[in-house]
């Protein structure tokens, strides 16, 4: 593939100005670090240069302390020249890659990694890389995902030096297009991730797919199969946690992908009837994801946003058409089912899968409460359920209302208002998040005259059940409900 495919409009010089010198000024500010360090390879009679991501972050103005850079010195070189800069790091160096921590006198750190030009070869049954060394700049440009990242800057700066973009990136990048080097059927084949990492990339940047690589994605889709769990699930990750994963996700159901990431997210389509009976439960899941973001207070959150992702995941299985209504009765119970089975095999943490699990089970409960029934013990329940979920439970509740009837969206919104000023009035009175029965253990096994074991067990929970019922308790009333229920059960308190 050429350079500059004829056929492509160039970019506004303008836009390209504007790019430039947004990198200059970024790069003009990581100098503390990227001036010793170029020094060094200077010194040593090798070239360096900042690469990569680094490149593209900086010509957007938003590059991250976290360096890429390229050299021809060999690993073991390279270790010696950056040891004296940081503390170093050589879990990559079969790879051609050592890390070193710079800082900067104000306390700012940088992580750095620098890698020896690559020329990877790749194994035709697994795909994994054999690592060979290049000898050239661009040979390792060349093996770059897209062209937007196979960009590079020599060092030590200098503004007048060209940019080395041999592929085009620096036109991608001002026409917001993600592109790769040489033809996306041998890019897709070399490592089938980059399919999955267009997806990303589209969400992180808010970038189009080149239609050339789209059409290679649908044909070759299948090839992600051989990819492990572990790199699809770390790639998904940063997809949903990126400014605009419904770019990235629609990517993935249009092409096919999510056959091999998120099948259950392609099946919500399945629930829409040619008699449009129902909403698009899929685009109504897209909504939702993005009414969740909304409502974040500080980070990203990865819990919150698979919780709206994977809510409705039950309805294909639970769909039923009665008297020309549809239903999905139950979908709660099956969806927590498939979330659990999904975010497993994908190798999440187990508190990742358990907390996503545990919020789809419980993403319908408030719907009993909207027409303003729910006593308190049902309102102690719901806490008690949702433990350190209920702030995440609350964005979900509310992001899955996308009615278009602005009078039903407004009376769902009052409802789960009034529901977390009971809570409130509940939480500030008897201390919701720290509901317990009157008597611990040691307490019940004195009371009944019994040993530790399942007898105490039963009779915490009866307590605590009381305690969700009634409020809170006094020790002597709990004593008397606790004999009561001994002696109903048959036992003989001493």
């Amino acid at each position: 593939m050429p350079a500059h495919d004829p056929a492509r409009q160039p970019a506004d010089e303008g836009v390209l100005f504007a790019a430039a010198r947004r990198a200059v000024e970024e790069l003009r500010r990581i100098e503390p670090v990227t001036g010793p360090l170029a020094g060094r390879f200077q010194a040593a009679g090798h070239d360096l240069y900042l690469v990569g991501g680094s490149v593209r972050d900086a010509l957007l103005g938003r590059l991250s302390d976290d360096l890429d850079f390229t050299t021809d010195a060999g690993p073991d070189e390279i270790e010696r020249l950056v040891k004296p800069l940081g503390p170093i790091w050589t879990t990559g160096a079969e790879f051609g890659t050592i890390g070193v921590l710079i800082r900067e006198r104000d306390g700012t750190e940088h992580r750095c990694e620098i890698t020896t030009y690559r020329s990877d070869v790749y194994d035709p049954a697994t795909r994994k890389p054999e690592v060979s060394f290049g000898t050239t700049l661009e040979g390792d440009l060349v093996r770059r995902d897209f062209a937007v990242n196979a960009m590079a800057v020599p060092l030590p700066l200098d503004v007048a030096a060209p940019l080395v973009d041999p592929f085009g990136g620096l036109d991608d990048l001002a026409a917001h297009v993600l592109r790769t080097p040489g033809p996306p059927e041998r890019s897709f084949d070399d490592d089938p991730l980059r399919m999955l990492r267009a997806a990303r990339f589209a969400a992180q940047l808010g970038f189009t797919v080149d239609p050339p690589a789209i059409a290679a994605i649908r044909e070759m889709a299948g090839r992600l199969s051989i990819v492990s769990a572990e790199r699809i699930r770390d790639e998904l990750s940063k997809l949903v946690l990126s400014a605009q994963p419904r770019l990235g996700l629609e990517l993935l159901v249009g092409t096919g992908l999510a056959a091999y990431v998120l099948p259950e997210l392609a099946r919500l389509r399945e629930t829409v009837d040619e008699h449009r009976r129902h909403k698009d439960v899929y685009a109504h899941t897209l909504t939702v994801l993005e009414q969740a973001i909304a409502l974040e207070t500080e980070s990203p959150d990865l819990v919150l946003r698979l919780a709206a992702l994977l809510h409705d995941i039950g309805k294909p299985d639970t769909k039923r058409i009665d008297g020309g209504k549809v239903s999905f009765h139950h979908h709660e119970v099956v969806g927590a089912k498939l979330t659990r089975a999904r975010l497993t095999a994908l190798r999440y943490p187990k508190d990742v899968v358990e907390d996503v699990t545990e919020l789809v089970a419980l993403h319908l409960r408030f719907h009993g409460y909207s027409a303003g029934e729910w006593t308190d013990a049902a309102v102690r329940r719901y806490v008690r359920d949702a433990g350190h979920l209920l702030p995440r439970l609350h964005a979900l509740t509310r992001s899955d209302c996308t009615t278009r009837n602005a009078a039903k969206a407004r009376a769902l919104a009052a409802a789960y208002d009034a529901l977390e000023r009971r809570i409130d009035v509940l939480a500030e009175a008897e201390e919701l998040q720290a509901m317990r029965p009157a008597l611990d253990g040691n307490e019940i096994m004195t009371a009944l005259g019994v040993p530790a074991g399942p007898i105490v067990g039963k009779a915490w929970k009866y307590l605590l059940e009381l305690r969700i019922e009634r409020g809170p308790m006094s020790r002597e009333e709990a004593l008397t409900a606790l004999r009561e229920w001994a002696a109903e059960q048959g036992l003989a308190p001493e």
